[in-house]
Formats: structure tokens, C-alpha cells, sequence
């Protein structure tokens, strides 16, 4: 039987890697994003994989039109069994360099369109009583970085969030469940979308990701969701380990090197296109697909993250390891 997902983010990065995933495995997929050029993109990638594709132009800071989005998948491809929250924007600058109405459309698109995103699937799953919503989210959810305070504020509010309604939904005993996907630094086009008040271009924090590795966890949180969080790359470990032991040297650390280390040695041109308010896909712009610019540096794999997903075989080996070696004991 076909399974109905919507991405949304859909047109580049992860959410561009996510849908190939998916219709790689026989989905019909929903490709929510703004930008035109990319969602045609994508759509065309879907063809390819093997799932039926459904391009929908929407801003995730719009809820009316978030819910018409999904009426309209439930209309044309069938009801919802997973849905993905991935869309987001953000500002590259201190927070004193930051508009007040640039954090507030931060907040909108970032934040409040997960909320909306869940709104509209979960108002579909709870009367059919099954369903699965997935918040890709990052490792700063809960540690907080330089120069991007307004992404870092939305990604806190997600996590606390979607912990909130994960607790209703195991008070109702629900069939729909909310799992959440932290992830590393990626290797995404977002690094030349973002608008950037930096000095030079604007880098993610090493080690970085493709997003292969990121699609990969989350088809396999949709396909395991209740477990409520999913931690992706060492990296991600480390930095969750760090910060709950010793989150003061953690600050100190990042106040020393968390201005250069999001930074590259080149200059930022002053054309840059930036997509907070309008796509940096839309018509004439070229189609960024997954990846950013940081092919040579991004790994494919995680080590980390197949032992996330194989964890009760590794156990079971350490167990099998730990009783071999006491019966050796024993025998000597």
C-alpha cells in the first residue's frame, strides 16, 4: 500500500535528500516549500526515485495556508501517515545586528511552522488514531551558539514543544506519535540562502554531514517513532555531553572559537541572495538539490548513528563479549 508523506523544506537539503528517501521506497510525497524552481526540481527527482510527487508553493508562517496545503494532499493523494517538519530560516549576524522584525519572521518560519505543520497533520491523524510527525531538529535545541541566536531560539522552542505534546499524546494513549531527529552540522545549501550579516562567507561548525545521513534518520525515526529523540553524528553526542556536564566551559569554549570556526577565509560578496523573506529558489534562480558547498569536508556515514539504530545488538554483543570473557575467567 502507497504511504502518503508530506516534507516540508522540500525543495533543498535535507528535505530535498528526505523526499528521495522516501520515494525511493514507493511514498507519495508532498513537497512543501516556497520556491518554485526548487519544488519543480524536486518533484522531478520524486518522478525518478519511484513516488508520486505533489509540489505545493506555501509559506510554513502561514497557518491557513499550511492547512489548505494538507486538505489538499488528503484530496489528491490520500489521508497523511507521516509528516515531516524541516522548513526553516534564519539570520546569520549578533543578536544586536538582527532586526526585530528579521527575528521575528526567524521565529515565524522556523518555530511557529513546525507548530503549524503539526497542527495541520495532527488534526488529520487524531480522528483516524494513527499517524507519524517528525521534527528534524539540532543539536542546538539545546545548546545555544554564536551569531545565530534567532535559529537557536526556534530550535529550543521546537524541542520543548514537541517534548510537550509527546507527553499528551502518551497521556491519551494515542496511535500518532511525535519523534524528534537532532541534527549535526550539514552539508545544505542554507549556508549561501541565510541571510548573513557576517564579514566572510558563512560555514557550518566541523564535522559536517551530507544530508544522505540525515534523510537516513529520519525515515528511520518515522519508521520507529516512539522512541523521543534521535541524536545524529558524534558530534551531536558530544555536544549534548558537554553541555550537560560542564555548560559554562562549554560557553567559554564557544566565546573563544564559535565566531571563526562558522566562518570560511573567503569574503561574503555583498550580492549574496538571502531567503528570509522571498525563496532563493523561485523563478530564474538555479536549483541548489541537497547538498551545499562543502562536498571535500562532509562525511556519508556515521558510525554514531548506526549504533543509534543497532543498539540493542550492540548491547547484546557486549553482552555476549562481557560472558565469553568471565567464562574464560572461570575456566582459567
Amino acid at each position: 500500500m502507497t504511504r502518503i508523506s508530506v516534507v516540508t523544506g522540500a525543495s533543498g537539503g535535507i528535505g530535498r535528500a528526505v523526499a528521495r528517501r522516501l520515494a525511493a521506497r514507493g511514498d507519495a510525497v508532498a513537497l512543501l516549500a516556497r520556491g518554485s524552481d526548487g519544488l519543480a526540481a524536486v518533484a522531478e527527482d520524486v518522478r525518478r526515485a519511484g513516488g508520486t510527487p505533489l509540489p505545493i508553493e506555501v509559506d510554513m508562517a502561514d497557518f491557513a495556508a499550511v492547512d489548505e496545503a494538507a486538505d489538499r494532499v488528503e484530496k489528491e493523494l490520500g489521508a497523511i501517515d507521516l509528516w515531516v517538519n524541516n522548513a526553516f530560516s534564519s539570520v546569520f549576524a549578533r543578536f544586536a545586528d538582527i532586526g526585530m522584525d528579521e527575528f521575528t519572521r526567524t521565529t515565524e518560519v522556523t518555530y511557529l511552522g513546525y507548530v503549524y505543520g503539526t497542527r495541520a497533520a495532527l488534526s488529520r491523524m487524531q480522528p483516524r488514531d494513527r499517524g507519524t510527525i517528525v521534527q528534524v531538529g539540532s543539536a542546538l535545541a539545546y545548546r545555544g551558539i554564536p551569531l545565530q541566536t534567532a535559529y537557536c531560539g526556534a530550535k529550543h522552542a521546537i524541542q520543548g514543544f514537541n517534548e510537550a505534546l509527546r507527553v499528551e499524546l502518551l497521556h491519551d494513549k494515542s496511535n500518532v506519535h511525535t519523534t524528534m531527529v537532532l541534527m549535526p552540522a550539514v552539508n545544505t545549501p542554507q549556508f549561501r540562502w541565510v541571510l548573513s550579516r557576517l564579514p566572510r562567507k558563512a560555514q557550518p561548525v566541523p564535522p559536517i554531514y551530507q544530508p544522505e545521513v540525515a534523510a537516513k534518520a529520519v525515515l528511520y525515526a518515522a519508521e520507529h517513532p516512539k522512541r523521543r529523540e534521535y541524536w545524529v553524528g558524534g558530534s551531536t553526542v558530544g555536544t549534548m555531553i558537554a553541555n550537560a556536564v560542564a555548560p559554562g566551559v562549554l560557553d567559554r569554549y564557544l566565546a573563544r572559537t564559535g565566531f571563526d570556526s562558522q566562518q570560511t577565509d573567503e569574503k561574503r560578496p555583498s550580492d549574496e541572495p538571502a531567503n528570509l523573506w522571498d525563496p532563493a529558489d523561485g523563478p530564474g534562480e538555479p536549483d541548489a538539490g541537497a547538498h551545499g558547498a562543502f562536498d571535500d569536508q562532509a562525511k556519508s556515514r556515521s558510525a554514531q548513528l548506526w549504533l543509534s539504530q543497532h543498539h540493542g545488538l550492540v548491547a547484546a554483543g557486549l553482552a555476549g563479549a562481557a560472558a565469553a570473557v568471565w567464562a574464560a575467567a572461570r575456566i582459567r
